[in-house]
C-alpha cells in the first residue's frame, strides 16, 4: 500500500480569527461548509457526507488558532489540522489546512479542500 504523506495548504480568509475559529472548531460552524452534519461527543466528532460517516478524535485544540483531528480508521501517523495564522504586520488572516494523503490522491485531495474552502469563504461572506 502506498504511503501517506503530509501536505499543507494555505488560504488567506478575510475574516477575524475569533470568527473563523468557530466555523472550524464548532460542529454547527463545521456543518454549515465542511460536511452536511457534524456531531460532536466524548471527544469524538462525527461527520457525514450523503451516506458516508466518518469519526475523527479531537487531537489538539487551541483557542482562536487551530483545532487538530485524527480520523478513527486512519493510519496512526494520520491527522487533520485546521490553523488560523496571522501575519503580524499586516493582521492578514489565512487558514493553513495540514492532511495527509498518497501522492496518486494529491491533486484530487487538494481540489477538495480548494473547493470546501471555497464554500466556507462564501459562507463567511469574505
Amino acid at each position: 500500500m502506498a504511503e501517506k504523506k503530509k501536505f499543507t495548504l494555505e488560504y488567506e480568509i478575510k475574516s477575524s480569527p475569533r470568527i473563523l475559529y468557530t466555523f472550524i472548531s464548532e460542529p454547527n460552524g463545521l456543518s454549515q461548509w465542511f460536511a452536511d452534519d457534524v456531531n460532536f461527543r466524548d471527544q469524538v466528532y462525527t461527520f457525514t457526507w450523503d451516506d458516508e460517516v466518518l469519526k475523527a478524535k479531537l487531537v489538539s485544540i487551541k483557542e482562536n488558532k487551530l483545532i487538530k483531528f485524527k480520523w478513527l480508521d486512519d493510519e496512526p501517523q494520520c491527522y487533520f489540522e485546521m490553523e488560523i495564522v496571522q501575519d503580524e504586520l499586516t493582521n492578514d488572516v489565512a487558514l493553513s489546512i495540514t492532511d495527509f494523503c498518497t501522492d496518486e490522491l494529491l491533486a484530487e485531495k487538494r481540489l477538495i479542500w480548494d473547493n470546501q474552502i471555497d464554500y466556507l469563504i462564501s459562507v463567511l461572506g469574505a
